[in-house]
């Protein structure tokens, strides 16, 4: 029969080594067939390309090469789109303007009306019941998310808290000369214009200085309880000195923090506006108060 008909072998090509179930093979291709090794099936596969076949090269041309400077995680980031970022800055120091303007004006009426001035002056109650007031709408907008995130509730909370604010500051203010108040808003507003494009512009990073200036600030702090027990002029220029620059440093912290510093674990969410607005304001804010101090002291 093999003689008549041919070999199978020279028929069919070479036939495959019996299949064994327990050895392992791994397919090379050859031309014409995919040979498995050492036990396996030879299938016979004439050479050429099919539609059906994956081509990796035409699936790699198709998609384009990858992003340039791509790091994962970078899409968990809201600061990666530079729009965001510049309208959560702009937000914010728009929302600071109109605190300040704010601010300044209630100053200046309790400063030019004289009604007031002496209505001030006489009812100092007045001054200790806006302490209180302000301190716990400050809690609310540090503490409360739910106030300070919801729309229109945070902005009604964040303008009765500056509201507070200035009465409490132009009830301060009575007490001192409207030309040193005038001094002081004008040496404020000067420090922390340079402050601000200091921090914008400056490569030092002081986001990671959250613990010195923490020390730093209940050290001023034993500070003040001292310079209370001692009452001297030079210790409470001492002291107004040393706030006068623990602030700016604060000023420049919270800056960098909602423009964007290096380490972005300790930048400000786009959604805590009212927040980085409230931040920003209380470091004018005690920046003042400390400026208008040594001001008064060194007359």
């Amino acid at each position: 029969m093999d003689q008549a008909n041919g070999s199978r072998s020279d028929r069919y090509g070479p036939q495959p080594p019996p299949y064994n179930p327990y050895d392992d093979g791994q397919i090379a291709y050859t031309g014409k067939t995919y040979e498995v090794g050492k036990g396996g099936i030879t299938v016979v596969t004439p050479p050429g390309s099919y539609d059906n076949m994956v081509h990796l090269e035409g699936q790699a041309a198709a998609v384009g090469p990858a992003p340039p400077n791509y790091s994962p995680g970078m899409e968990d980031s809201v600061f990666a789109d530079v729009d965001i970022r510049r309208g959560f800055i702009r937000k914010v120091y728009l929302t600071l303007m109109i605190q300040l303007l704010v601010t300044v004006g209630i100053i200046c009426a309790f400063l030019y009306w004289d009604v007031l001035k002496e209505w001030t002056r006489t009812n100092s109650w007045f001054t200790y019941a806006m302490m209180p007031t302000v301190m716990v709408l400050l809690l609310l907008l540090s503490c409360c998310d739910n106030i300070r995130r919801r729309v229109p509730l945070n902005f009604i909370t964040l303008g009765v808290f500056t509201i507070a604010e200035g009465l409490m500051l132009g009830s301060l203010a009575v007490f001192y000369s409207a030309e040193a108040v005038l001094w002081a808003v004008g040496a404020t507003a000067l420090v922390s214009f340079s402050l601000s494009v200091f921090a914008m512009q400056s490569k030092w990073d002081f986001t990671m200085a959250s613990g010195s200036l923490w020390v730093f600030a209940w050290t001023l702090l034993s500070f003040a309880l001292l310079c209370a027990i001692l009452r001297s002029q030079f210790a409470y220029i001492a002291y107004a000195c040393l706030g006068t620059l623990l602030f700016s440093l604060y000023l420049v912290f919270d800056t960098q923090r909602i423009v964007g510093g290096k380490h972005r674990k300790y930048e400000v969410s786009p959604e805590e506006y009212v927040y980085a607005a409230l931040s920003l304001y209380l470091d004018i804010v005690t920046l003042f108060l400390l400026l208008l101090q040594l001001i008064n002291l060194c007359r």
